[in-house]
Parts: structure tokens; C-alpha cells; sequence
């Protein structure tokens, strides 16, 4: 073990401790809680050395787009990324602010006009605004839960333009039968939003056993998260 997540070297790891190590990983609150209650078998709070190796590899799985399953922990994927900073916009060395983005300019037109028709205050769009034209995709309620939260970069409740454009672009491709990736891939982070900054109301990862009210505070209060939200309490 690191002494980064080992610090009395007993040969396990308390939640506290990799809480602070796994959210460098860049992965979400959600996908965080499912690695840890998948690595955490006997639901004591404390990960083996075994367990804590199983969630690196969970981390990794979740990094490449896999699912978060033990299914996936045979699959051959790269080492697990971590970087120093709470900001989950830094997933690796690539999110530089020349890295080009990923919504080409005829496709950004287009969201642009839909997100300009569904009347935006201030220049965002709030959950109940953006819901319907996510349902009528008809794609499944976890997958549009998962595209919601990754193009919430900000984690405000409300899209922006480029963070509009970001959900457009992921229905899509899911539309297209390509996964949605359980972490923004660092070309789709709009380049407006590659300042590395705080998120606020990043927290602590607290297993999912003991729920608390501050859990959710970063998906929209809006009914098309119900299923995610039930799973994670």
C-alpha cells in the first residue's frame, strides 16, 4: 500500500482515507459510490489490500468507458489515472486548452439552435427545461441519469450553452450505439471550461450505506433521475 492511503500501515484502507485518494481519479460522486460498494464485499467501511486493488481496477475500468461490473475487472484496460487536484476536469495531462473539442462547429450550430428554442434564462437551461428533450431520445433512464451528470461540468443544476452542447453530443453517440463513458473524456470538456477551478460541493465519498442528505446535491431535481438516485441509497 501507499502511504497516501495506508497512513498507519495496517494493511487496510479506512473510507475516509481512500474517499480522498479515489476522487483524485476525476470519476463522479455516483461512479465512485458503485466502485466502492462493489470493492467493499463485506460492507464494513474498510477495503483489503485485495479490495482496494479491486477498486483501482474498477477506477481504470470506469476511466476506458467500461461498466463499473466485476464482469469487467478481466478485461484488459490501462493503469487507473490520478492526478493531484480535486478538479475532475484535470482527468489526465491531455485536458490542456489546446486540446481540440471534440463538437465540431456544424454539430454546435445545431444544439445551439435547440438550446436557444427551449427559452434559456440567463443564458442556462435548468433540469425541467432540458428533461423532455433528453426523454424524447428514448434512450434508458440510467444512461440519460449519466449523461446529465457528465455534461453538468459545473455541477450547478443548469446547462449552459457548451454544457448543453456536451449532453447533445453524448445522446448521440449513444444514439449511435457508442457507450457513454463514465468520466468526461478530456477532448469533450468545452474549452470555456478548461480553467482548472473548484468544484463546489465536491464531497467526501461516503459509502452508500449511509446516505446523507448532500448526496445528490449535484444531479437536477428532476424525475428522470428517480431510478439512479433509488440505486445509489
Amino acid at each position: 500500500f501507499s502511504p497516501q492511503v495506508d497512513s498507519a500501515n495496517a494493511g487496510r484502507v479506512l473510507a475516509s482515507d481512500a474517499a480522498v485518494f479515489l476522487k483524485k481519479s476525476g470519476l463522479t460522486d455516483l461512479v465512485l459510490g458503485k466502485i466502492w460498494d462493489l470493492a467493499d464485499t463485506d460492507g464494513k467501511g474498510i477495503l483489503s489490500k485485495q479490495e482496494f486493488f479491486v477498486a483501482l481496477r474498477l477506477v481504470a475500468c470506469a476511466q476506458n468507458g467500461l461498466d463499473v461490473a466485476l464482469s469487467s475487472l478481466n478485461l484488459p484496460v490501462p493503469p487507473p489515472r490520478f492526478t493531484d487536484t480535486s478538479s475532475p476536469l484535470l482527468l489526465s495531462a491531455t485536458a490542456s486548452t489546446d486540446l481540440p473539442w471534440a463538437v465540431k462547429l456544424e454539430d454546435k450550430a445545431k444544439y445551439d439552435a435547440i438550446f436557444d428554442s427551449l427559452n434559456p434564462v440567463n443564458g442556462l437551461l435548468s433540469g425541467d427545461k432540458v428533461k423532455p428533450v433528453l426523454l424524447n431520445s428514448k434512450l434508458p433512464v440510467d444512461i440519460l441519469g449519466r449523461v446529465w451528470e457528465l455534461s453538468d461540468i459545473d455541477r450547478d443544476g443548469m446547462l449552459d450553452r457548451d454544457e448543453f452542447a456536451v449532453a447533445m453530443f453524448l445522446v448521440y453517440c449513444a444514439l449511435e450505439k457508442e457507450p457513454v463513458p463514465m468520466s468526461l473524456p478530456a477532448a469533450l470538456v468545452p474549452p470555456s471550461k478548461r480553467k482548472p477551478l473548484n468544484v463546489p460541493g465536491a464531497m467526501p465519498l461516503i459509502p452508500s450505506a449511509t446516505p446523507t442528505k448532500e448526496s445528490h446535491q449535484s444531479l437536477p431535481p428532476v424525475g428522470i433521475l428517480a431510478a439512479k438516485t433509488s440505486l445509489t441509497q
